[in-house]
């Protein structure tokens, strides 16, 4: 019975192998007005692919990164468009479009890309979108201090930068 077992996960393993492609993990921190906000996600990469409107997809969520979904920690609220997070940890998913980008705040925390459950949402906010002069081979998310209580959270890829302002509360 082992070896049948054996047989099949190498055979399992062989049909749904790991990709050539691998997105390693990746983290930002920034302390805005005296508090800690972090951010851990998966970096993917372009590898010559076209990524917006094609590997991300426009009209569907997205899980922000790679492998697991990205995951905001903060230690202060947070304010960001109509969106007021109490301290704690979520999950950041967003629904990119070729105009538009809207982030979502989700609930939970640690699932797997594909399982996003839109009843666990906090809330939905638009973001700024601009296009860069030079693209962005591997996906990253920045926290800019703005100065004060103010900061911004940027997703740049390829050719696409979407952010938003936010504001540390208490």
């Amino acid at each position: 019975m082992a070896g049948l077992v054996g047989v099949f996960a190498w055979t399992s393993y062989g049909q749904f192998g790991r990709s050539k492609y691998t997105s390693p993990q990746a983290s930002v921190a920034a302390t805005i007005a005296g508090d800690p906000i972090n951010i851990e996600y998966y970096a993917p990469s372009m590898h010559g692919r076209k990524i917006m409107g094609d590997l991300v997809p426009f009209g569907v969520v997205w899980c922000t990164g790679a492998n697991w979904a990205t995951k905001i920690t903060t230690q202060a609220g947070l304010e960001m468009g109509g969106l007021k997070l109490p301290a704690g940890s979520y999950s950041i998913w967003t629904l990119p479009n070729q105009n538009e980008w809207t982030l979502i705040i989700n609930k939970q925390t640690g699932q797997f890309h594909l399982n996003y459950d839109s009843y666990q949402d906090f809330g939905r906010t638009k973001m700024n979108l601009k296009t860069l002069a030079d693209p962005v081979e591997t996906f990253k998310i920045e926290l800019r201090s703005d100065g004060g209580n103010k900061g911004t959270l940027a997703l740049l890829w390829e050719t696409t930068e979407a952010s938003i302002p936010f504001a540390v509360i208490r």
